[in-house]
């Protein structure tokens, strides 16, 4: 699996990570409030910055990722003592019950799938989600490395920054993009 592999390459950039996720809290506070919740779910959580940032919030946080690699580096960082770490695979579905969790994360991982796959992604978290399923991934603001990084890649990076609204609208009751960055934007939906 590729993101076994390059697991040790996201160990090295976890602080800039959590100091992007940080960042990126602060800036949607304003238009959801994640004060008034306990739990959350990070699906894709590679090495767990998102988790910890979370976590620092005050939720209850489970991460979930289909590479082992990942997890073995997140369960050793010292910011992640006190999150569950779960190797799990979403196109397969999550060993949670229904409505498990306030809120369902994932980060920069819907880009990555094919539409049939983004699908059954964004229909997993919303049978994990009590509140909203926050996206957070690419806008259609990219830049020239961003596209060649993407299309070394593989995904379906293209499609997805044309699709994603359209998309999720469809699987959610209701759905609202932030701009969060400068080429990310948090899509959020009400399961």
């Amino acid at each position: 699996m590729l993101f076994d592999l390059i697991a040790p390459v996201y160990g090295l950039f976890f602080h800039h990570q959590r100091q992007q996720y940080a960042q990126v809290l602060e800036r949607a506070a304003g238009v959801v409030d994640l004060s008034g919740f306990h739990t959350a779910v990070d699906i894709g959580c590679g090495t767990g910055a998102l988790c910890s940032v979370l976590k620092e919030k005050g939720l209850q946080v489970t991460g979930v990722d289909a590479a082992g690699r990942m997890l073995a580096i997140a369960r050793r960082k010292p910011e992640n003592r006190g999150i569950e770490f779960v190797q799990a695979d979403v196109l397969k579905g999550l060993p949670f019950p229904d409505k498990s969790f306030d809120v369902a994360f994932s980060s920069y991982v819907a880009h990555g799938l094919k539409a049939p796959q983004r699908k059954v992604l964004y229909e997993e978290m919303g049978r994990l989600a009590r509140e909203y399923v926050i996206i957070h991934d690419y806008n259609d603001r990219r830049s020239p490395w961003t596209s060649l990084a993407e299309w070394l890649e593989g995904g379906d990076y293209f499609r997805f920054i044309r699709q994603a609204e359209r998309e999720m609208a469809a699987c959610f009751t209701e759905l609202r993009v932030i701009p969060v960055g400068e080429r990310a934007n948090w899509y959020v939906g009400k399961p």
